[in-house]
């Protein structure tokens, strides 16, 4: 490993925005104090289901510096979207409570908040069910989640568990969850006769950009989106959300730019959740631990106004050796807001099922958790049969129990006391898949010696500008101060969005192609270089989307220590392990704050954070920090993240892979079964909170 000067790959460079970002010099959505700016602000339905009958707007228009009140009524046509969510103010439905029935633009954020306030919508209501349930008579299966079967089975598994030696059959529960990023959901919007500009908090600015062109009857060359800085998404941002349509109506509408950003409370009912999800394992295994049958039955939510479906069973495809699989969604369509994309979405919800019905598979069999998991290692993606690229769970797992102590653990649960302290540990292993997309990218050198590379990419607080000034550097066999990178404007080569894992791997496989292909120039050129320099472009398509014989994921172990009072109920973690394979690892300084980061996530979602949908309302009643519990500095003791070495030859040029979201898939399992390890008891139901666990040892006591 070099420097942070060096050209290899791996090094613990700092990220080249840091400064901008600490000094307040880096502009996000909102920030962009265009002349004349306006702000909006939504007015979200009142009711769970019906239609606006009638809006006043009389007292919100007389107010100070209200320049407009836009409305169903009134609001420019849009084309119809393929996204239901963005056909916003274009008819009187409502289809979930917090839909937005109004806009109100004024001259400051306070002044249109007063007007939002002021506007009188007057309903008709229709009954509403948001209420989710196993037998629920609307549920369906889905015939596709997320570009994977809605169902796969192999062999006989109902008859195959029933002979089963060992069986277990269990049932957990994860509730709502909210992204929740550190700079809400905002976009500032420009119209300049037909061209529009706009300034968007977004994981994708090409995807927007073409969606925006869709909606607004554009070509793609009149708009330009800059999403240079974005605090955070874990998802929410993966795909064009209300506030970027919104802002641009009414840059429209009132011919002065707009900003709308999205007040936090608004924030769980108009972009996106992770959709609660019951999960039924049926674990049926021979005495020396081998599964015979597994079975994973996913019930899940989703709105009318579009189908998601949180695609949790798909991990079942992946993880352990089985003759009979069952992997299976229902989804019922509710009057709720839409559920969306959330950091790993179905593998985070499906681990955590998955890894604790395993625990309890266990526990039944007097077998250690990590010597289990080991028995039923695959030789062969257990879903769709194809080799694995490369799969080091195992190491993951061996590697873990070294650095964490597991041999001296003592198996039986509730035996380790601290005075009023109960503790134990726990573990469980974690997967995420590669997916990677095409991508362009343009490299030029320059005369004075420096090399610019260029591709609309999101940094969403990944350091993906550092990162892929690296990949150029070791491509171009170049210092890396020699590098510079701009990405964020659509003005730049095409790029898919920072999601799913899939960023670093599509953009940088771009950058490393056009930069190969520019040393390659540079070699055969002979003297100076022109004024303006030398440029190479590279498209990936055809490769980066080609079909490939391999099962391509990242794989993990966590191990946690927790402490549990028994007096309070509180839970402490006070000890977190995660040790991955995640191919080559491209700068050791952002990859494991990428880890740490997500593990904590992970954290959260095993003890504080949990939503809950108010059947008479259909809404969340956890709708800011208040009451939406993340964790805090408080709750974070010893976080450790680190790898293994990797090499797949399977994947890209840089032999990456995705890891900005395995950090959370398997956390919550890990510390769920180290408090089942600390109290004997298992609890299923997530968060574990301390009412939660308090009853639970009441109720043994």
């Amino acid at each position: 490993m070099t420097g942070t000067t060096g050209t290899a790959l791996g090094a613990p460079a700092e990220r080249r925005e840091g400064r901008q970002k600490v000094t307040g010099a880096a502009r996000y959505a909102a920030e962009y104090t265009l002349p004349g700016r306006a702000h909006a602000w939504p007015v979200p339905a009142a009711v769970a289901r019906g239609r606006v009958r009638a809006v006043d707007t009389a007292a919100a228009l007389a107010l100070p510096g209200v320049l407009a009140v836009l409305t169903p009524g009134d609001a420019p046509r849009l084309a119809e979207p393929e996204d239901r969510t963005l056909a916003v103010l274009q008819g009187p439905d409502v289809p979930h409570r917090g839909w937005c029935v109004a806009l109100a633009v004024a001259e400051t954020p306070e002044a249109a908040r007063a007007a939002a306030r002021a506007v009188r919508i007057t309903y008709d209501t229709a009954p509403h069910d948001s209420d989710l349930t196993e037998d629920h008579p609307d549920a369906y299966e889905p015939e596709d989640v997320n570009g994977q079967p809605g169902r796969l089975e192999h062999g006989d598994p109902e008859a195959a568990y029933a002979a089963s030696e060992i069986r277990v059959d269990v049932t957990y529960r994860v509730p709502p969850l909210h992204n929740h990023p550190m700079e809400p959901h905002a976009s500032t919007a420009h119209w300049d006769g037909d061209r529009l500009t706009v300034y968007t908090s977004s994981q994708g600015g090409t995807t927007v950009r073409s969606v925006l062109a869709q909606l607004f009857r554009l070509p793609e060359e009149r708009i330009t989106v800059v999403a240079e800085h974005v605090g955070g998404g874990f998802g929410s941002k993966g795909t064009p959300r209300p506030d970027l349509v919104l802002a641009a109506l009414a840059a429209r509408h009132t011919g002065r730019p707009v900003t709308v950003a999205c007040p936090r409370r608004h924030l769980p009912t108009t972009v996106g959740h992770r959709a609660p999800t019951l999960q039924r394992l049926r674990l049926g295994a021979r005495p020396d631990g081998r599964l015979t049958a597994l079975l994973h039955e996913v019930t899940t939510q989703t709105s009318r106004v579009r189908e998601f479906v949180e695609q949790a069973a798909v991990v079942s495809r992946v993880m352990y050796a089985t003759p009979a699989l069952l992997s299976t969604h229902r989804v019922v369509p509710l009057d709720v807001p839409s559920p969306s994309w959330m950091r790993a979405p179905g593998e985070a919800p499906g681990m955590y099922a998955l890894e604790s019905a395993v625990d309890e598979l266990a526990d039944l069999l007097g077998l250690d958790p990590v010597e289990l998991r080991a028995r039923n290692e695959p030789d062969r993606e257990p879903g769709s049969g194809a080799p694995f690229s490369s799969r080091h769970l195992v190491e993951c797992l061996r590697e873990g129990a070294r650095r964490f102590g597991w041999a001296g653990r003592d198996p039986r649960p509730g035996i380790r006391r601290e005075g009023p302290f109960l503790l134990g540990t726990g573990v469980a292993a974690a997967t995420y898949p590669v997916q990677v997309s095409p991508s362009t990218a343009a490299a030029r050198a320059l005369p004075d010696g420096t090399f610019l590379v260029r591709t609309n990419a999101t940094d969403i607080g990944t350091g993906a500008r550092t990162v892929l000034a690296q990949v150029a550097a070791d491509a171009l066999g170049v210092p890396l101060d020699r590098v510079r990178t701009e990405v964020g404007h659509s003005d730049l080569p095409p790029a898919p969005l920072a999601g799913g894992s899939m960023g670093t791997a599509s953009w940088g496989w771009a950058v490393h192609e056009a930069c190969a292909e520019l040393a390659s120039r540079l070699a055969a050129h002979t003297g100076p270089l022109p004024a303006e320099g030398i440029e190479t472009r590279a498209d990936t398509t055809g490769k980066a989307d080609a079909d490939s014989p391999w099962a391509r994921h990242a794989f993990g172990a966590h191990f946690a220590e927790v402490a549990v009072d028994t007096v309070t109920g509180e839970t402490r973690v006070r000890r977190l392990l995660g040790v991955f394979a995640a191919g080559r690892i491209l700068n050791a300084r952002t990859a494991r704050s990428q880890f740490t980061g997500a593990m904590i996530m992970g954290l959260g979602m095993a003890l504080t954070e949990g939503s809950t949908l108010d059947p008479a309302f259909g809404d969340f009643p956890e709708s800011d920090l208040a009451s939406y519990h993340v964790p805090v500095h408080a709750d974070i003791a010893d976080v450790e993240a680190d790898w293994i070495d990797e090499d797949d030859p399977h994947l890209n040029p840089m032999g990456s892979k995705g890891i900005g979201e395995i950090g959370i898939v398997g956390t919550a399992a890990a510390v769920g079964n180290a408090v089942h390890h600390a109290t004997g008891i298992r609890f299923r139901e997530l968060p574990l909170t301390p009412d939660r666990i308090l009853a639970g040892l009441l109720s043994e006591g």
